[in-house]
């Protein structure tokens, strides 16, 4: 009896271990409608990823596939059918939860006006501002060597001319 209890309890954690490995949160089946989003590059983003507006999950990434024409990743979003009024002006940005944590879409919800054009996304629609994904490489090295409006700091030319002085200051050791 006892060797079946271990065999048992053993099964169910590894159970929970692939299910929480393949982040399945869930087995509810709620109705959903598709959005697509295209981004310049989407870091770790992964299908499943959540969906988040202010921090609740609205949805999950439904595929992540290469747009044929632009060669930039197109992002399939399932949205929850309750979260449906969602106007084209929301944006949506790749964040990461944690320092090394997984990474995930965090949908902005713009304002709605109809007098300006303004419209609620709907089933196939896509979202037209995306921020891609921060890389850690590339922030580092941004912060190793400075940013990039300080590239000329220490390159040896000559200071611009001060706004409304005509003088400019010409480099040490030439001639006019």
């Amino acid at each position: 009896m006892g060797g079946y209890l271990f065999i048992s309890s053993t099964a169910c954690a590894a159970l929970f271990v692939c299910l929480k490995a393949a982040n399945v949160t869930s087995i509810r089946t709620e109705p959903t409608y598709t959005l697509y989003a295209t981004f310049d590059n989407i870091g770790g983003l992964k299908a499943r990823s959540p969906v988040s507006i202010g921090g609740v999950v609205v949805g999950r990434v439904a595929d992540i596939t290469l747009d044929p024409k632009t060669y930039l990743p197109r992002v399939t979003l399932e949205i929850e059918q309750r979260y449906n009024h969602i106007p084209d002006t929301s944006s949506l940005s790749i964040r990461t939860s944690g320092l090394l944590g997984e990474q995930y879409l965090a949908l902005n919800v713009g304002f709605e006006d109809p007098e300006l054009g303004t419209a609620i996304l709907k089933d196939g629609d896509t979202i037209q501002d995306t921020k891609s994904a921060m890389v850690l490489e590339d922030l580092i090295g941004q912060f190793l060597y400075g940013s990039k409006g300080d590239d000329n700091k220490n390159s040896g030319d000559a200071p611009a001319a001060a706004p409304g002085n005509n003088e400019t200051t010409e480099p040490v050791g030439t001639t006019k």
